[in-house]
C-alpha cells in the first residue's frame, strides 16, 4: 500500500472521530431532553408539530405499541412514495415531462427508500421528476434514517431502565431525531456541497456543445444534454443518513453530485459521522463512556484491516492484464493497478475506501463500480454487507444490529465460565437468545434463498451479464444488498426487471421490519429487568478481551454463514484468475 494512501486513511479516521466526538454527545443531550440551547431555538416547531400531530409527547410505549407505530409510519410512507411515482406525469415539478414510473420499479422504490435502502432499479435524472425526488424520495432519506435512530434510542432505553413497561415515545424520537440531528447537520452539508459546485436548480436541462462531435443514427451529434435539478440537498441526507441513492444514475461518481476531491472528502466523512457519534451517544446514555468506546473500537478492529485489503487488492491490479503484457504498474504516467470502473479524479485509494465506508455502513452510493473491483476487492464490500451491516452500519441500525452481537458474545462468554450472562447489568436469557437469533437468520436465509431461487429460474438468471461465477457474484450481491439495506450493486446485472425488482423489494422489507421487531422485543424485556450488581464473576464488557471476542463473533458467524456462497462467487473468480 503506497505512504499516500495510509496517510489518506489516517487523516480521513482522524477528521471522522474528532468530529464524532461532540456529535455524539450533543445527540446524548436530545435523546434526554437536556440539549438546552437547541431546545430554546427549535423546542416551539416541535411542540407545533406535536399539537398538528395531535401527539401527546409525554405519552410512553410498550414495545409492542412503538414496534406498531414503527412498522405502520413506514407502510405508510412507502405507499404515498409509490403513488407519486405512478402519478408524477400530472404533478408539478417536471420540466423534463417524465412519464409515471412502471409499477414494479415504483414498489421496488418506495419499498427501498422506506426501510432506508435505496437500492435503485432506474436511472434518477430519466425516471424521476423533482418533484419525486424531493417531496417522495427526499422526505423518505429523512424519516427512513430517523427511524432507524429511534429504535436504537427505545434499545438503548431497555438496557437503561429498571422494572419499565416502556421504551419512551416513537414520534418523539423521531421527530427530534429529523429536527435537532438531521435537518440541521443536511443544511450545512448541503451548502458545504454547494460551495463545490454539486447542482441546486430547479431549472430544465441544460446543454452543452461536443468537444467532438459523434455520430448516431446515421446524424451528427454536435450537443449534449445535461441533466440537473435539486441534488445538493438530497445527497447531503442521502450520506448523512446513510441512504446512499443517487440524484443522478452515476450517483457519486458524477461530477454534479461529486465534483471536487474535498466534496468526495465530506461526503465520505458524512457517511460514517452519525454512526460513529452513535457510539459516543450510546456510552453516555448508558452512564459509562468506555461501553462506547469498545463499540467503536470493535468496529475499528473489523473495518481498518478490510480496507487495507480492498486497497492492496485494487493496487495489485489485473494479473490478466499482466500475462498480456499490458503495464498496469504505477509510474509517472500512469497510477498503476485495478483503474477500470473508477473514476480518474479519484483513483484507486478514494476509491476503495468509498466502497469500504458505504458497504461498511447502510450506504448504495459510489464513486466507482463495484462490479469491476479485482475478484478479492469486490469481496470484501460484499462480506461487510453480509455481516450485516454492523461495522458502522446505517444510522441507528448498524449500532443496535452490534448491540445484538454483543448480547451474542456475553451469552457465548457465559457458556465458556458456566455463568448467566449479563450486558450492563441486565441477564441475558433464553427470550433474548431467540429473538437475537431472528436478527442475525432472517437476513441471511433471505440472501441465501434469494440468490438460490434467482439462479434456479430463468427469470433470475436471463438479466445476468456475465456468465459463471462472477454473474453469481452479481446476483449474490444484489440480495445481499437488498436483504441488508445497503443499495449499492454489482452493475452487471439488470435487476429492472419484473423478478428482480419484486424479490429484492421483499428481502428489503425483511431486512428491515423483520430485524426491528425482535430488536424492539428485546429491547421491551431487558427493560422489565432489575440491574444485577457488578460482581466477581461478571465479565466485563468494555475491555480489549471483550472486543476480541466481539469481533470473534462476528468473524465466526459471517464465515459460517457466508463462506460457502462466496466460494462459489469472488474466490473462485480469483483462483480462476490466477490459473489463466
Amino acid at each position: 500500500m503506497t505512504a499516500n494512501a495510509v496517510v489518506q486513511f489516517l487523516v480521513f479516521l482522524v477528521l471522522l472521530i474528532g468530529l464524532a466526538l461532540p456529535l455524539g454527545a450533543y445527540m446524548a443531550r436530545v435523546y434526554n431532553g437536556e440539549a438546552r440551547m437547541a431546545q430554546r431555538l427549535l423546542s416551539p416547531i416541535e411542540h407545533l408539530f406535536y399539537r398538528i400531530a395531535c401527539i401527546r409527547s409525554d405519552e410512553e410505549m410498550p414495545w409492542t405499541k412503538y414496534a406498531a407505530n414503527v412498522v405502520v409510519f413506514n407502510v405508510l410512507g412507502a405507499f404515498v412514495v409509490y403513488l407519486l411515482q405512478r402519478t408524477q406525469a400530472a404533478l408539478p415539478l417536471n420540466p423534463a415531462h417524465l412519464p409515471n414510473v412502471p409499477p414494479e420499479v415504483s414498489f421496488n422504490t418506495a419499498v427501498s427508500f422506506a426501510t432506508n435502502t435505496n437500492w435503485q432499479t432506474y436511472s434518477g435524472e430519466t425516471t424521476m421528476s423533482y418533484f419525486t425526488q424531493m417531496l417522495g424520495l427526499g422526505v423518505q432519506n429523512f424519516v427512513s434514517a430517523a427511524t432507524g435512530m429511534a429504535v436504537l434510542i427505545a434499545f438503548v432505553r431497555g438496557l437503561v431502565r429498571r422494572r419499565a413497561e416502556s421504551l419512551g415515545s416513537f414520534w418523539v424520537d423521531l421527530t427530534r431525531s429529523t429536527l435537532y440531528i438531521l435537518l440541521p447537520l443536511s443544511f450545512a452539508l448541503a451548502i458545504l456541497l454547494v460551495s463545490q459546485g454539486v447542482v441546486q436548480t430547479f431549472s430544465g436541462s441544460a446543454t452543452a456543445e461536443r468537444l467532438s462531435p459523434t455520430m448516431s443514427n446515421g446524424h451528427g451529434v454536435i450537443e449534449q444534454v445535461l441533466a440537473l435539478g435539486p441534488a445538493a440537498s438530497q445527497i447531503a441526507i442521502k450520506q448523512l443518513g446513510t441512504n446512499g441513492g443517487g440524484f443522478f444514475n452515476a450517483n457519486s461518481a458524477h461530477p454534479f453530485e461529486n465534483p471536487t476531491p474535498i466534496s468526495n472528502l465530506l461526503q465520505l466523512i458524512s457517511i460514517l459521522l452519525i454512526p460513529t457519534a452513535l457510539c459516543f451517544t450510546f456510552g453516555s446514555m448508558v452512564r459509562d463512556r468506555r461501553e462506547g468506546r469498545a463499540i467503536l473500537s470493535a468496529m475499528l478492529v473489523v473495518f481498518i484491516p478490510l480496507l487495507v485489503a480492498t486497497t492492496v487488492f485494487e493496487q495489485r491490479g489485473n494479473p490478466i492484464l499482466r500475462g498480456a503484457g499490458v503495464d498496469d504498474v504505477a509510474s509517472a504516467i500512469s497510477s498503476g493497478g485495478n483503474m477500470e470502473g473508477k473514476e480518474v479524479r479519484f483513483g484507486i485509494t478514494s476509491s476503495a475506501l468509498w466502497a469500504v465506508a458505504t458497504t461498511a455502513a447502510s450506504n448504495g452510493s459510489v464513486n466507482a463500480m463495484h462490479d469491476s473491483f479485482t475478484p478479492l476487492g469486490g469481496l470484501v464490500p460484499m462480506w461487510l454487507i453480509q455481516l450485516g451491516e454492523i461495522i458502522f452500519g446505517g444510522v441507528g441500525s448498524g449500532l443496535y444490529g452490534m448491540l445484538i452481537y454483543a448480547i451474542i458474545a456475553v451469552f457465548i462468554a457465559g457458556l465458556m465460565v458456566g455463568r448467566t450472562p449479563e450486558y450492563l447489568g441486565k441477564k441475558i436469557e433464553a427470550y433474548e437468545i431467540k429473538m437475537a437469533s431472528l436478527v442475525i437468520l432472517l437476513p441471511a436465509a433471505a440472501v441465501l434463498i434469494g440468490t438460490a431461487v434467482a439462479c434456479l429460474v430463468p427469470a433470475g438468471s436471463a438479466p445476468i451479464g456475465n456468465p459463471g461465477s462472477h454473474g453469481f457474484s452479481e446476483i449474490l450481491y444484489a440480495f445481499s444488498s437488498g436483504a441488508n439495506n445497503n443499495g449499492s450493486a454489482f452493475g452487471g446485472l439488470t435487476a429492472s426487471g419484473t423478478f428482480y425488482a419484486t424479490a429484492i423489494g421483499l428481502c428489503m422489507w425483511i431486512g428491515r421490519y423483520w430485524v426491528i421487531v425482535p430488536v424492539l422485543a428485546i429491547a421491551g424485556s431487558l427493560a422489565r429487568k432489575k440491574v444485577v450488581p457488578v460482581g466477581a464473576g461478571t465479565f466485563p464488557t468494555h475491555t480489549p478481551l471483550f472486543v476480541g471476542l466481539l469481533v470473534g463473533t462476528i468473524a465466526l458467524v459471517g464465515a459460517l454463514t457466508f463462506i460457502p456462497a462466496l466460494a462459489l462467487g469472488p474466490i473462485v473468480e480469483h483462483l480462476q484468475l490466477l490459473a489463466r
